[in-house]
């Protein structure tokens, strides 16, 4: 415990650079956050994945079942879903490929989706666009996807899982973008108040070339780095929006 208090932030105060250097004296732990130290236990555990796996699998195999009317054999799909889901690209998963790739259909595909984001494993974020299909694009909470691919393998897939989570916990209205054609788009669209602000969430060499024909006047560059510059602001700022 470091007993530290530090003040909170808005989406605004971030792209406006109003934030301290107290805010910047941690960003050294951001990796292991993300990695999933963010667990009481596993502040003990050099290799705390294999318990995490077993909380996953208590909570599919046990917790699930009980509030929710499904057959037995629901329980391995939910498993073989989320495995899916933990294998794969970010981009174009979502209730139509589950269903595809998984052969099941595209109803059972709804139904465990929706368990798994009750029970805080997936988080589903719906599209803003025009012309486009209404279904969501399917991250998952932190550490999750680390029980099916290395941090090399799925660090940008991460940062999203980060970005998202950190607003839906906030309660931030937030849509990722899509157009009708796959064309490449920033990532998410945020709206707080009479505001709306284009995010693109990425690594260190993430540039603007993607707001390229966006409209919304506030756009952002949300970079895995530790210090900000007029072009982009250190993801981990994130972690103290209010």
């Amino acid at each position: 415990m470091k007993d530290v208090e530090i003040s909170a932030l808005t989406i605004k105060d971030i792209m406006d650079g109003r934030w301290t250097s107290d805010h910047m004296r941690f960003s050294h732990l951001f990796d292991d956050y993300l990695r999933g130290r963010l667990f009481p236990f596993s502040l003990e555990e050099p290799d705390f994945l294999p318990i995490l796996q077993n909380i996953c699998s208590k909570v599919i195999r046990k917790d699930i079942p009980m509030v929710s009317n499904l057959r037995f054999d629901d329980i391995e799909k939910i498993e073989k879903t989320l495995a899916f889901i933990g294998n794969s690209e970010v981009d174009g998963i979502n209730f139509s490929s589950i269903s595809r790739n998984l052969g099941i259909t595209k109803y059972k595909a709804e139904l465990f989706v929706k368990l798994l984001t009750q029970a805080f494993i997936l988080n589903p974020i719906y599209p803003k666009g025009t012309n486009v299909l209404k279904e969501p694009k399917v991250l998952m909470f932190l550490p999750f996807r680390l029980l099916y691919k290395d941090w090399d393998q799925c660090i940008g897939a991460i940062r999203e899982d980060f970005f998202a989570e950190m607003l839906t916990m906030k309660g931030y209205k937030f849509h990722y973008l899509k157009t009708k054609r796959g064309a490449k788009t920033p990532d998410f669209l945020v709206e707080y108040g009479n505001e709306r602000v284009v995010i693109e969430v990425g690594g260190k060499g993430k540039g603007r070339e993607q707001f390229k024909g966006i409209k919304v006047e506030r756009k952002l560059i949300l970079s895995h780095v530790s210090e900000g510059d007029s072009d982009k602001k250190p993801l981990s700022l994130l972690g103290f929006i209010k």
